[in-house]
């Protein structure tokens, strides 16, 4: 099927590309231009206390039932003073008028004021079901009707808690873009060996985005998926046309003509790509286990973005390389100055902080060279690299030494990456809190003003529902109240009144931060010894116990997510490479890397080693949210490089019946390509290490060490040192195994079988 598709792409390449591609792309944006997204987060709460006493309070108050958030103040004198009073007061009865909002004065609540009265706040309560585009624009009313708090004198006026909390997307996928042209360039030594990878993604990324949008008018995605398809899209898309025309130019350079050599090129390396994308569709997919809306709307938008990007490699890409054809290798000055574009670009952007200026310098560049591509053919070749003949490079030089020293290697390999593994087994999850944001945001100003005035845990108070009889009876309110206060790490609770005597709420306020292990072992203590002696039926929740049960909530599914993907993959690569050993190797490789990644976050956001060199802030918990994504996506990519490298070195294996020679030619075919791509990737994902947002930085670092990991440690000495060290073994299956399992081949069908020694 794959060679009749490359066949047909390169004598219909016109068609391919004018006819098919070109349209579709087009009436996929008319598509979701008409109908629009409709993109909502729906974060809601597993089966918890923390969702039942959030219900309790919604039946009966429902603008109790959402996130609280804070307007703090600060006095020269103190709030008591007739003219801050006054406008304190004009300025929270402004508030209270904002549709939805429940709002708790400081002169209502004697606990929201510090003892010297020079700090104080007002908590503001938003219902359950409040979208976080209706909290943006209520967010905006807030700091509007209270913009006159700010010019009084003496008073000085912050915002804190979730309502007030702004998340941004970084536009790295333009600096991701810069990264690959530039790497691409240094690494083969042409810049139309350069801009076909990134034109195919580019065009690839246009329609999975437009399709996704689409998509999310049928099922819940959140915002950022759009974001997320950008990064994991450009990744793969770029890593899965690089290795097609890398195969393309060898080729060429065997002396086949330009048609064999595409065919050639979709036949073996298209069916790697493909197989390669359909583990990391499985991967991604895996998501789904985790049972959560928002985490679902991920899962499928990052699969639809990979699924495009698989069939782009091995149908729009074939018919560029016929339009291209020989001039695969060439390099005109044309395109070094649409390279330099894109370089001169980047600097402007660098000095004037602004990423559209980069990323159209970037289109403009290789949408010249594009249509250069219909235009004419590229004139005055200027000097390329092209090598085809593996065993004098300094990749197979370098699989020779590790296969001479194969268990030097391993050791050594196993040893760094457990290393770097250990600090996985002291993982917590949890959620950071604004303590971590940046000193210039609302929400840290606000953070550190309360944590002055009455310590770090009034930022992340607990809503505490009544049931039962006591609500009715204001005595057992309050002394239920003072029971929770009394306990120990307990600062302040107080009975809040609510509209119905169904229900009652304590508000009660911790010690400590809503990050610290103290916080969640507090809420825990709370639920299993405190509660229960007084014989109250009340359930603890509100944000800070939420972001604990959710953390519980992921702590239980993340094994299910990573036992089911690891089964899967191990089936699907023994399916393919016909072997017990390798898939099994495979599996535990890439776990290494994963693990090593999880390690290196650990050290750094929890245990706060070089965090102010990263600029962390203060240590805390590991993002509940980021562990599993980083498994599903790295595995996935690890799985792509896998595939890539163990496909070439069985092709060999297969050609010549050598264990040894097909090692060290499979490493050498293949590092060039998985070394820039994995750069590649690594640039992208460290760019998220330079943003404000503490979660993009544990995010981009995880993705970032684990890719380099598994291009550098797994791939150039793990993988070639057990192949060694296995030999013929690698490829050893039981005859009645291989006779129950799909065949699917990922080398071609024209290569010569020579069967493994038993």
């Amino acid at each position: 099927m794959l060679r009749k598709l490359a066949t047909f792409a390169v004598r219909r390449k016109k068609t391919m590309v004018l006819g098919i591609w070109l349209p579709l792309v087009i009436l996929i944006s008319i598509a979701s231009s008409s109908l629009g997204d409709a993109f909502r987060t729906e974060m809601e709460l597993p089966n918890s206390d923390a969702r039942d006493a959030q219900e309790m309070i919604s039946r009966v108050s429902p603008s109790d039932g959402g996130e609280s958030s804070q307007i703090v103040f600060k006095t020269n004198g103190t709030i008591d003073d007739p003219s801050t009073k006054q406008a304190i007061t004009t300025a929270l009865k402004a508030v209270a008028e904002i549709p939805r909002l429940r709002v708790l004065s400081p002169y209502e609540v004697p606990t929201q004021a510090n003892q010297t009265r020079t700090i104080a706040f007002a908590q503001v309560t938003t219902p359950e079901d409040m979208s976080l585009q209706e909290m943006e624009v209520v967010a905006k009313d807030i700091k509007k009707v209270t913009n006159s708090l700010r010019t009084t004198d003496g008073v000085t006026v912050e915002y804190g808690g979730q309502l007030f909390r702004v998340f941004e997307m970084p536009e790295s996928e333009a600096l991701g873009l810069l990264a690959a042209v530039i790497i691409l360039v240094l690494a083969f030594g042409s810049v139309i060996a350069m801009g076909l990878p990134i034109g195919v993604a580019l065009l690839g990324l246009a329609a999975a985005s437009g399709i996704v949008i689409i998509v999310s008018n049928l099922m819940s995605m959140p915002s950022e998926a759009t974001s997320m398809v950008a990064m994991i899209g450009l990744g793969v898309g770029i890593d899965y046309a690089l290795f097609i025309v890398t195969r393309y130019r060898e080729a060429l350079h065997d002396g086949m003509s330009v048609e064999d050599s595409i065919v050639e090129a979709i036949d073996t390396s298209g069916r790697a790509v493909l197989f390669a994308g359909i583990t990391v569709v499985v991967a991604l997919l895996g998501l789904l286990s985790i049972g959560l809306a928002f985490v679902s709307g991920f899962s499928v938008a990052m699969a639809i973005g990979v699924a495009v990007m698989m069939i782009a490699s091995v149908t729009l890409l074939p018919a560029l390389l016929a339009m291209v054809g020989h001039r695969i290798d060439n390099t005109s000055r044309a395109a070094v100055l649409s390279l330099a574009v894109a370089v001169f670009s980047a600097m402007i952007a660098v000095f004037t902080h602004e990423i559209s200026i980069l990323l159209a310098g970037i289109i403009v560049a290789i949408a010249a060279q594009i249509l250069r591509f219909f235009v004419q053919a590229l004139r005055e070749p200027l000097p390329h690299r092209a090598q085809n003949n593996h065993q004098h490079s300094v990749w197979w030089r370098w699989s020779r030494v590790v296969q001479h020293r194969p268990w030097t290697s391993l050791i050594g390999s196993v040893v760094l990456l457990g290393v770097m593994s250990a600090p996985m087994f002291s993982l917590r999850l949890g959620f950071s809190d604004n303590g971590n944001a940046d000193k210039s945001t609302d929400v840290r100003r606000a953070y550190d003003l309360i944590s002055e005035g009455f310590g770090p845990g009034f930022n992340g108070p607990l809503y505490i529902s009544v049931g039962g009889s006591t609500p009715s009876d204001p005595a057992a309110m309050k002394q239920f109240a003072g029971t929770i206060a009394k306990a120990e790490g307990i600062a302040a609770a107080i009975p809040v009144p609510l509209p119905s005597t169904e229900v009652g709420l304590v508000i009660a306020y911790p010690t400590t931060s809503p990050q610290d292990e103290a916080t969640s072992d507090l809420v825990h203590r709370l639920r299993s010894d405190v509660i229960p002696s007084t014989n109250v039926d009340a359930k603890v929740g509100g944000f800070t116990a939420g972001g604990i049960d959710f953390s519980d909530y992921l702590s239980q599914r993340l094994p299910w997510l990573i036992g089911i993907v690891l089964v899967l993959s191990f089936f699907l690569l023994m399916a393919v490479f016909r072997s017990i050993l390798v898939p099994l190797k495979a599996v535990l490789m890439n776990l290494l890397s994963v693990g090593a990644a999880y390690g290196v976050i650990v050290a750094v956001f929890q245990w706060g080693w070089a965090g102010d060199f990263f600029g962390i802030g203060k240590p805390g918990p590991v993002e509940a949210w980021a562990p599993m994504f980083l498994f599903a996506i790295v595995f996935g990519l690890s799985m792509d490089y896998e595939v890539f490298l163990l496909s070439r070195m069985k092709e060999e294996y297969h050609r010549t019946g050598d264990n040894t020679t097909s090692v060290a030619d499979g490493v050498a075919a293949t590092a060039r390509v998985i070394t820039a791509a994995a750069l590649i990737m690594v640039c992208v994902f460290a760019a998220f290490v330079l943003a404000p947002d503490r979660q993009l930085k544990l995010f981009g670092m995880g993705m970032a060490v684990a890719v380099f990991i598994d291009a550098t440690v797994v791939r150039m000495l793990l993988v070639p040192a057990t192949m060694e060290l296995l030999g013929d073994r690698n490829w050893w299956i039981p005859k009645w195994l291989d006779r129950v399992l799909p065949r699917i081949d990922v080398e071609g069908t024209h290569h010569v079988h020579v069967d493994p020694k038993p």
